[in-house]
């Protein structure tokens, strides 16, 4: 889409609800990047765009990395980037400067920029910041529905006609305004922004940017971040000019710099807040609203200490109570229903007893394989799941992490480690890619460590509750109050050992508490299921095959021979806990399936139950989390880590193993 001139003209979208037509041929798809604040709704809105699924919630760092989807209006066809968030321009984070590299690279024919009602402010900064690149744009104001509520009123209209774009009014959650925002899409305008930083700076801003070559996009904003030394500007300046234009450039930045002695970034961003404060005066309405406060009195009593305990705590025995019962139940009832039958059909059919160990043997792929991911694991996540997408939905998790702060501040961390921290009880992975948002090696480095070692994530935590809660609300109490006391006392050692270094920033969003949508909850969690599906499927098959493999030719008799001194004088568990160890390599659930099933057999007691939970939860991580650590640490440090957790974790799994039998 080719640059458009300023639409003087009040640039709101008329209502319409049927799509417009175009006589013109198919071209090359035209590119939209979805920008925004973190939990700002750009990934609910990217899903109502394009019919694809990106995981919302109601808290920041949800969205880690860039999810491409398309969309057709017309004979036109767009292809749209959700992207994580973004504070501004000038970049603090990398992942924010995914964000800008996506959009310097890809130059968009449109920028969405989604801002969220509840912060007006910052989001209007954010727009500013945009309107810079000269980009033809569109404004979404999502979650009016909220701020309605709070006695305020946004004139989009008015907000249109100032900066010349096309603004809607969306409720994301709901899918209100999409019709409106893929119109609008079509008619997006380059904005017209009235900030002036005084003549001098213009001029140097003028300078430097006739040094840029031709070729570089955005020239009059590169110019701007290179006057505010933009850490990560350099490197793109070097790689896009020859040395003596790279020289020049940064002799006629140091003249400006020199003339305003270190007062630049704040001249620029006093001349921006008087213009968000000029628009926001414009286009906000308050009246005295009709509703309590309820949502932010809820809030805060999840961040104190004397309420947001013992919510916690309730919140943990609800979730024990229901997996335990309702998922349990579930899980027996669909292997007696669904699999004795085929099972008894099968062991009929298939003659040959080779084949008949490897389907529906001790390690076939049916028994082992497709029945502990369907019969085992799968009644227990969807439990868990629809849980923990709750609490996601109604904006408990950030809360979590301001109560949670007191705690890591003892552990050296700051209260930016606390969101990846939080996170890892989802899922371990994607917690540890959050990790890059962390500025302080030290603090990246413990929190990488306390993530993959002794913290449980959502499957682990579903199926330890399941096997635990077989041997009774002791041992669930036991194994978690275990688990958290070696994750501050590792955090204290590492916190001792490594050397210190600047604390990152902690900016911490607290999204309002509010009520669960049901059919978002139930939406992503079919969502988290199928993708558990659609990865755990074929690796329960392919590690049921591995260890079909190493039964029949004996290495695996082996293995246990020459473990058994370890697993069963040392840890005190049966040999059969050597295919929970090996499996734990692969997936956590695969390993905690078959520890279900010692249970179930009757192959494990009181102490054994909580040793075994203890062991796999601090054991070597799995082959995809591994593979996260070496991107964020290199082999060297990530060697290093598994090592010593795997070491480690033995050691205290036979030491609580010994301390529990005296007292059981």
């Amino acid at each position: 889409m080719s640059k458009q001139k300023n639409d003087t003209k009040k640039a709101i979208v008329p209502d319409a609800s049927v799509e417009t037509s175009s006589t013109d041929t198919p071209r090359t798809p035209k590119k939209v990047i979805v920008a925004g604040l973190p939990n700002s709704g750009k990934s609910q809105i990217f899903n109502n765009l394009t019919g694809e699924y990106s995981i919302v919630a109601n808290y920041p760092l949800s969205t880690i990395c860039v999810k491409k989807g398309k969309f057709r209006m017309g004979e036109e066809t767009y292809e749209v980037y959700d992207t994580p968030g973004l504070y501004c321009l000038f970049i603090h984070s990398e992942d924010e400067l995914v964000v800008r590299d996506l959009i310097f690279q890809e130059r968009p024919d449109v920028l969405l920029l989604c801002i969220d009602a509840n912060l007006l402010k910052q989001s209007l900064a954010l727009a500013a910041d945009l309107m810079e690149l000269q980009i033809p744009m569109v404004i979404a104001i999502n979650a009016i529905d909220e701020t309605s509520k709070k006695g305020m009123w946004i004139d989009s209209d008015m907000l249109s006609q100032i900066t010349g774009i096309p603004v809607i009014e969306s409720i994301a959650t709901k899918g209100i305004g999409t019709n409106k925002l893929k119109i609008a899409i079509q008619r997006a305008r380059v904005g017209k922004l009235s900030i002036h930083y005084g003549d001098i700076m213009s001029r140097g801003i003028s300078t430097v940017e006739a040094l840029l070559p031709e070729p570089l996009p955005y020239k009059q904003k590169t110019a701007i971040l290179a006057l505010l030394n933009d850490p990560f500007l350099d490197k793109y300046l070097i790689d896009a000019v020859s040395e003596d234009q790279y020289r020049k450039i940064q002799d006629a930045v140091n003249e400006v710099q020199e003339y305003f002695k270190g007062n630049l970034v704040r001249t620029i961003n006093h001349k921006r807040a008087e213009w968000v404060d000029a628009v926001t005066e414009k286009i906000i309405k308050r009246q005295v609203a009709l509703t309590g406060r309820v949502s932010e009195t809820i809030a805060r009593m999840c961040r104190s200490v004397i309420f947001g305990v013992p919510i916690l705590m309730g919140i943990i025995v609800a979730t024990y109570f229901l997996v335990v019962n309702v998922a349990n139940w579930i899980s027996d009832w669909m292997e007696k229903l669904l699999w004795l039958p085929v099972q008894t059909r099968l062991d009929s059919l298939i003659t040959y007893p080779f084949w008949k160990d490897f389907f529906i043997g001790p390690y076939g792929v049916f028994t082992l394989g497709v029945g502990g991911a369907l019969l085992t694991v799968l009644p227990i996540l969807s439990v868990y799941f629809i849980l923990y997408n709750t609490l996601e939905d109604v904006g408990y998790i950030p809360n979590l992490s301001v109560l949670s702060k007191r705690v890591f501040d003892k552990i050296g961390l700051s209260g930016a480690s606390i969101m990846p921290m939080v996170l890892g009880f989802g899922c371990k992975t994607m917690a540890t890619l959050t990790a890059k948002t962390l500025t302080s090696p030290k603090e990246r480095y413990i929190t990488i460590f306390l993530i993959a070692f002794a913290l449980p994530c959502a499957p682990q935590i579903g199926l330890n509750m399941s096997l635990l809660g077989r041997v009774g609300i002791k041992a669930f109490i036991i194994t978690f109050s275990v688990l958290a006391a070696i994750e501050a006392i590792t955090g204290l050692i590492l916190n001792k050992i490594i050397k210190d270094d600047d604390k990152s920033c902690f900016i911490q969003a607290l999204p309002a508490i509010r009520m669960p949508n049901l059919k978002a909850v139930l939406k992503k969690t079919y969502y988290r299921l199928f993708w558990f599906l659609e990865e755990a499927l074929p690796a329960f098959m392919y590690a049921a095959i591995a260890m079909f493999a190493l039964d029949k030719t004996g290495i695996l008799k082996i293995m246990k021979v020459f473990l058994q001194p370890v697993v069963e004088g040392f840890l005190g568990l049966p040999t059969e806990m050597v295919d929970a160890l090996i499996l734990v390599i692969a997936r956590r659930e695969a390993a905690a399936s078959v520890i279900i099933k010692m249970s179930e057999n009757g192959h494990l007691n009181f102490v054994q139950s909580i040793v075994a939970v203890v062991l796999t939860t601090m054991f070597v991580p799995c082959l995809a989390h591994i593979g996260i650590i070496v991107k964020h640490q290199g082999w060297k440090s990530t060697l290093f880590m598994v090592s010593t957790m795997t070491f480690t974790s033995v050691l205290i799994a036979g030491f609580l193993n010994r301390v529990l039998l005296i007292f059981f």
